[in-house]
């Protein structure tokens, strides 16, 4: 299943359902039967956000079936994701299985260095060109500045401690970072293990306070795309 299908699907669930009946226990015997138990494990995963050992949140994830073919973004998204890249150096923080690094690679002509980083690598293709580094986006093993474009998609949401996320990505970034989030709003039941939600574009601003002058901050489609130059911001 692609993202536009997915898309398609959170508009039903997420826009037209009643937030009465998104809560409800009606949703989640109806959720049950597509995702099984799975779907109390995510409630029950949410409530306990701020006590989970780090073993509980890998086991989660990595018991989370995956929805998306290759990647969780949106066409649109990676054309943007694509053209806004620069420099010499990529770095994506969330790298799920690749591909996303590999059309960035293709645009490019297969020059620079790619880097794909997640807590779990075992489902990132064996790409020529691409290396791929296991670490939690909390604390990067790299130097300052040591990428000209840091990518991040479709993973603050799933960040206890965002704001540490978020400064680990502007440190290591030297002119630019992207991050894609999922434009949603927080029901009790739900399909995906996030901690944060973000309704519209200026509710992810707050998230990336203090925000630099040279940022866009946009919704494409059902996501909210944000890009910031860091050298304006270093300044």
């Amino acid at each position: 299943m692609n993202r536009e299908t997915t898309n398609r699907i959170r508009f039903i669930l997420e826009d037209v359902l009643p937030p009465i009946l998104r809560d409800s226990s009606l949703f989640r015997s109806l959720a049950t039967l597509v995702w099984g138990d799975h779907i109390g494990r995510l409630a029950a995963f949410r409530e306990r956000a701020a006590f989970l050992t780090a073993e509980e949140y890998e086991t989660l994830y990595r018991e989370h079936p995956r929805v998306h073919e290759g990647t969780d973004n949106s066409q649109a998204c990676i054309a943007r994701i694509i053209a806004d890249t620069v420099g010499d150096s990529v770095c994506d923080v969330g790298c799920g299985t690749g591909i996303l690094l590999k059309k960035i690679r293709q645009s490019r002509n297969c020059t620079g260095r790619f880097v794909g980083v997640d807590f779990v690598i075992e489902d990132a293709a064996a790409i020529d060109g691409i290396d791929y580094m296991a670490a939690r986006i909390e604390a990067l093993p790299f130097a300052d500045g040591e990428f000209d474009t840091v990518i991040c998609t479709h993973v603050i949401e799933h960040v206890l401690d965002y704001r540490r996320a978020i400064a680990e990505l502007r440190r290591i970034a030297r002119k630019r970072l992207i991050i894609v989030v999922p434009r949603e709003r927080e029901y009790l039941y739900s399909f995906n293990p996030h901690f944060n939600f973000f309704p519209y574009p200026h509710s992810f601003l707050r998230a990336m306070h203090p925000v630099p002058k040279d940022h866009v901050c946009v919704n494409i489609g059902r996501d909210i795309y944000y890009c910031e130059d860091r050298l304006e911001a270093q300044c």
